[in-house]
């Protein structure tokens, strides 16, 4: 068997993808009790950073380990999810604390990524409970996510991230 040199060290996947989810809980948090305008545009900006990492890793390799292993409806509804948020990632990149809205984007997001973060963790019938009955190699799947999340971070901090391109939403005009 062929061994893995990427990222030994790394959590399996469920673990990688809950600590992902701690770690946003805890910036929304931040977040909402900030004051003054750099904190939040600091805090805005990481957030982003944060969960278009994590949308990347789930979209690439865990959701695409799940087609045919669990419902096909979790894995649909948690990309369409994932749209969602992308829309308002790319509207709170684009703008900053003093635009109309801003907090409430920000607001909008956390109530979302709160909901997301639920349907996943469900005890029995969440996706990765469903994930973890289906026998998925969780190590496997966690060391390739741990990769790609490292590369996904050093182009981050390099020189930033693309805008979050949804995939099931058609192109909105105005």
């Amino acid at each position: 068997m062929e061994k893995s040199f990427a990222a030994p060290d790394a959590p399996d996947a469920i673990a990688l993808l809950k600590a992902d989810h701690r770690k946003v809980e805890d910036l929304f948090e931040k977040f909402e009790n900030a004051r003054g305008d750099g904190s939040k545009r600091k805090l805005a900006e990481q957030i982003c950073t944060e969960l278009k990492v994590h949308a990347i890793i789930e979209e690439e390799i865990f959701y695409p380990a799940c087609r045919g292993a669990i419902e096909d409806s979790l894995v649909d509804e948690a990309i369409v999810e994932h749209d969602g948020a992308k829309v308002l990632i790319n509207e709170i990149e684009a703008g900053g604390p003093d635009d109309a809205f801003y907090d409430a984007k920000v607001k909008v997001l956390s109530e979302q990524i709160e909901h997301h973060v639920k349907e996943e963790e469900k005890y029995v019938e969440g996706m990765f409970a469903q994930a973890r009955k289906a026998g998925l190699d969780m190590d496997e799947l966690g060391r390739k996510m741990m990769a790609r999340k490292e590369e996904l971070q050093a182009q981050a901090k390099a020189g930033g991230l693309p805008p979050a391109e949804p995939t099931t939403f058609d192109e909105v005009t105005a």
